[in-house]
């Protein structure tokens, strides 16, 4: 297929991870290797930046900041839960991307994200104007349905896991047998984060904290989870519990959830924690329970990011333009794991619409038989995609983000009122 010569525009979208910078540097990073790539373009704020042609210049950025967002959490050119409502939106996006020659465009996020790329792509091609459209995946949900795992994932899983040890250590000190410790995950409608506490047990060490996971896979049951507490308390110190946002009961209603909806419809969750500390307050006398909730630090702790997550969200990155280049579009770039016993990973693609607003749910053989822990086969799947560490440059004892020169693009179109 003939070179499409013009212009690379790069946005981010939902919620950012510690590595979603990591897939724009390669990005920017591949897409200087090519001549028929003209510009390398930024969108401010996801596809609003595109509706109100905010964009920056990205081949201006120096290569120091270009290295430093490997490191660098957040989404350094800002997201946006925007949901494009109206073909006057979808109209307006092509609009801006013939304005400055848009050839080519690499949208980073999760299921909703990945739908609006497709939607786009296709309002290009009924139109008859040549674009390619790659998705990159993000997400620390880990819920996208056609990949091995999402780039962000494993970072925040290796934080969750060493946030449990962390405070199990704190609880060893405090318990005296009635001390019931509650750390609430993220994880709307799938336990993947969940799951990943499993990883603070050491090896053969099957009585390790976390002592109770509970997952959306699992319906939940207040007498059963009691039981397992009591059970617990009578063996150990104190017993931990690590819950996700999106438990829900037997009749699939979430435990907690309050009513209100984002712009894609999805229930806004937080306080799983809360109700089971007043479940378990009231249902055992005496105990003491104490809830933490990590929230935002679940998706920004560098400090204790992935080293293979990073290498794996710069390598997305880096695949998206090389499909692009030759030829392909309306595809998303997954993660592949290797057949053989050392761990290794490639990229592959599919298209966009086998990825948009599907939901991959933690298998349910990976949890045992209890439903309140973790085989495996999860930590088979899970323990290789932590591993590494990576080294982030301090100044005066904290870490040194990379900041982006927003060198804007000069606006030749209408305002446009979103």
């Amino acid at each position: 297929m003939a070179e499409l010569v013009g212009n690379v525009l790069v946005g981010q979208s939902g919620g950012p991870t510690s590595v979603i910078n990591a897939s724009v540097a390669g990005i920017i990073t591949e897409a200087l290797n090519h001549e028929c790539i003209e510009e390398v373009y930024g969108s401010l704020n996801g596809v609003l930046g595109i509706l109100q042609e905010d964009l920056i210049d990205l081949a201006a950025q120096s290569q120091q900041q270009i290295r430093a967002l490997k490191y660098t959490p957040g989404a350094a050119l800002g997201t946006c839960r925007y949901k494009l409502k109206k073909q006057q939106d979808f109209e307006r996006v092509l609009e801006v991307f013939k304005a400055h020659n848009i050839r080519y465009f690499f949208y980073i996020g999760g299921n909703d994200s990945q739908d609006t790329a497709d939607k786009i792509s296709k309002l290009a091609q009924q139109q008859g104007y040549e674009l390619r459209v790659i998705g990159v995946p993000k997400t620390i949900d880990n819920d996208l349905s056609v990949t091995d795992h999402c780039p962000g994932y494993a970072s925040a899983i290796k934080y969750i896991a060493t946030s449990v040890r962390e405070v199990a250590c704190d609880n060893e000190a405090m318990g005296q047998g009635d001390l019931v410790s509650i750390v609430e995950v993220m994880g709307r409608s799938a336990g993947w984060l969940a799951a990943g506490a499993a990883l603070a047990k050491r090896r053969d060490h099957p009585h390790d904290p976390p002592h109770i996971i509970l997952l959306p896979e699992v319906p939940f049951n207040q007498e059963k989870v009691l039981e397992d507490i009591r059970r617990t308390l009578k063996r150990e110190k104190f017993c931990q519990i690590v819950v996700a946002e999106g438990l829900v009961d037997a009749d699939g209603n979430y435990v907690a959830a309050d009513g209100s909806t984002d712009a894609f419809g999805h229930a806004q969750l937080g306080g799983a924690g809360d109700i089971l500390a007043d479940i378990i307050e009231n249902g055992i006398p005496g105990v003491k329970v104490r809830v933490a909730r990590p929230g935002l630090l679940q998706r920004c702790a560098a400090h204790a990011a992935s080293k293979t997550d990073a290498d794996e969200a710069f390598l997305a990155g880096e695949a998206a333009v090389e499909a692009a280049i030759n030829g392909e579009t309306d595809k998303m770039v997954t993660l592949v794991r290797g057949d053989s016993d050392q761990y290794k990973s490639e990229t592959g693609l599919v298209p966009l619409s086998d990825v948009a607003n599907s939901v991959k749910k933690l298998p349910r053989e990976w949890i045992n038989e209890d439903g309140i822990s973790m085989n495996f086969q999860f930590l088979r799947y899970a323990q290789p995609l932590i591993q590494g560490e990576i080294a982030i440059p301090h100044d005066n004892g904290v870490p040194v983000f990379a900041r982006l020169e927003k060198s804007r693009v000069d606006k030749v179109l209408p305002a446009y009122e979103v």
